[in-house]
């Protein structure tokens, strides 16, 4: 009985020919070798098809006769495990999420709103807040001034028609909240020489809008505002003497809602901003003043700020970082840009900002976050992978399973779990980590034990003052399972245009020009 070369994908397989056999039957020994099912399988025997009711008899076959197959190995694809469902069946809140988000309507000269209200919209605590947010009959609410309840109920409801879409347009008309804001804050109403709305700064914006939800915006249940649980940070200033080191330090503690970076000649990276001395002022975290001491005039005396606990704040959730790019020009009477780039990173570690007490609570729970985050992109990679292989493991033999394919290892396919299991999983640890280390007591929501933090949100600005210009949002988009972390797209949001982003883009906000530049960063901690 003659042996036959099977060929398949580039390889052979040693098969015996049995003219006695049916097709079926030839076919079926073929798939022993190759794993390519015999219903999907072509069969060619000297440039004819083998069909399952020839007669192999009837084949003139030699030994080691080449034999060509055709077929993808593996078994076939099972059908889908719940019904399709098509998208103009699918209801309205459901249908809602597979819409991009809306713009905002520029109103004259209002893209400083837009953009502040895009980005701080990013905070993830924020809309769940706004939804328990209520006010009395009389627009009265439990805190905060009249003016403060009204601007925030305006963001309740913007926002929420911004979250449901309910709008048949792809941008919403925020002429509410531009009302609202003007009468909690009128300089938001000055006019130019020809009668129409001035531009505005967008951190002056912020400002305000975090203001506001300070006063009126009080989580339930919480005895802390809004603002103060999720956003603000305390800095001990420390005040020594170098000429008199054996003077007492004089230290107090600020509760500050935002970081400046300052920039100046020497300004490449954002951390530098953050850190280096600026003279003359308490701009930076380490800076030189001139003052006097019990003893005698000081010239040079060292002011370092440490973020540090106080009563039960650590780190905030969130972190609004200004970039200092603007400054008075008395000669012209206006806010000048600084257009000097400033790279700033994607990821934000506080670590060496902190006091060494926190140091040694905070590390262990910073390597263990970093530990998942690697297994987190090592995960991505091979369901990046699994994405562009087959559908299915391939067979022993095919060509498909090679690594330089594209595909995985059935083992690889085995190892990865339900992504929001392994998530939970990895939380729940760093949770008990955080117990163990800080004590059960000390966990209170709105602090960052990890002092890591991804970039959320930027406001940009373009032109060459704050009050003239144009300002654009930028949001970073929740990725699927398969995206490695930090690669992510973004959202541009350009008034009532929105459209999508690769990160490239963002990192070209750095500066540098009178382009669109990073002025407002805003950090979210990172969440496992």
């Amino acid at each position: 009985m003659p042996e036959v070369d099977i060929k398949h994908a580039g390889k052979a397989y040693k098969v015996e020919f049995d003219p006695s056999k049916s097709a079926k039957e030839l076919k079926d020994a073929i798939y022993q070798v190759t794993g390519v099912p015999s219903d999907r399988m072509k069969v060619m025997i000297a440039a004819k098809l083998l069909k399952d009711t020839d007669d192999l008899s009837k084949f003139t076959i030699k030994p080691g006769q080449a034999i060509t197959v055709i077929g993808t190995a593996g078994p076939l694809p099972s059908g889908p495990s719940k019904p399709v469902v098509f998208l103009e069946d699918l209801p309205e809140s459901q249908l809602a999420a597979t819409r991009p988000p809306l713009g905002l309507q520029n109103l004259g000269n209002t893209c400083y709103m837009n953009a502040s209200l895009q980005a701080i919209r990013t905070i993830p605590e924020l809309d769940p807040a706004l939804q328990e947010f209520k006010t009395s009959p009389t627009g009265a609410g439990a805190a905060g001034s009249r003016t403060d309840v009204a601007f925030t109920q305006s963001l309740k409801t913007l926002f929420g028609t911004m979250r449901e879409k309910t709008v048949s347009t792809d941008y919403v008309v925020p002429l509410v909240p531009l009302t609202a804001l003007r009468q909690v804050a009128p300089q938001f109403s000055e006019q130019d020489q020809h009668g129409g709305y001035s531009q505005q700064d967008a951190d002056e914006m912020w400002t305000q809008t975090i203001s506001s939800l300070h006063q009126a915006l009080r989580p339930a249940g919480s005895s802390k505002s809004f603002v103060d649980q999720y956003l603000s940070a305390d800095l001990q200033q420390t005040l020594t003497c170098d000429e008199a080191p054996e003077e007492p330090a004089t230290t107090k503690v600020d509760r500050v809602l935002k970081l400046d970076c300052n920039i100046s000649i020497e300004t490449n990276h954002m951390m530098s901003g953050i850190k280096d001395p600026v003279f003359g002022s308490y701009g930076g975290l380490y800076t030189k003043v001139a003052t006097f001491s019990t003893s005698h005039k000081l010239d040079d005396p060292y002011v370092p700020y440490l973020f540090k606990r106080r009563d039960d704040k650590l780190i905030p959730l969130l972190i609004h970082l200004d970039m200092v790019r603007f400054y008075w020009r008395a000669d012209i009477q206006k806010k000048a840009k600084i257009m000097r780039r400033v790279e700033f990173p994607f990821e934000l570690d506080v670590f060496d900002l902190l006091s060494d007490e926190l140091k040694q609570k905070v590390g262990p729970i910073r390597d263990a976050v970093r530990e998942s985050q690697k297994a987190r992109e090592d995960r991505a990679k091979i369901r990046r992978r699994t994405h562009k292989g087959p559908k299915t493991p391939a067979a022993p033999g095919s060509a498909n399973g090679d690594a330089e394919s594209g595909s995985v290892t059935p083992m690889e396919v085995d190892k990865v779990e339900d992504e929001a299991t392994i998530r939970k999983r990895e939380a729940e640890k760093v949770q008990e980590l955080v117990k163990q280390t800080v004590g059960e007591g000390e966990t209170q929501p709105g602090t960052n034990w990890s002092g890591l933090y991804e970039l959320s949100a930027i406001v940009t600005h373009k032109g060459p003052s704050a009050d003239s210009g144009h300002y654009i949002a930028w949001s970073r988009q929740e990725a699927s399972d398969n995206v490695i972390p930090g690669e992510e797209d973004w959202y541009k949001f350009d008034d009532d245009k929105v459209s999508t982003v690769k990160k490239d883009k963002i990192q070209a906000l750095a500066g540098g020009g009178e382009d669109s530049v990073a002025y407002i960063l805003l950090y979210r901690a990172v969440v496992l």
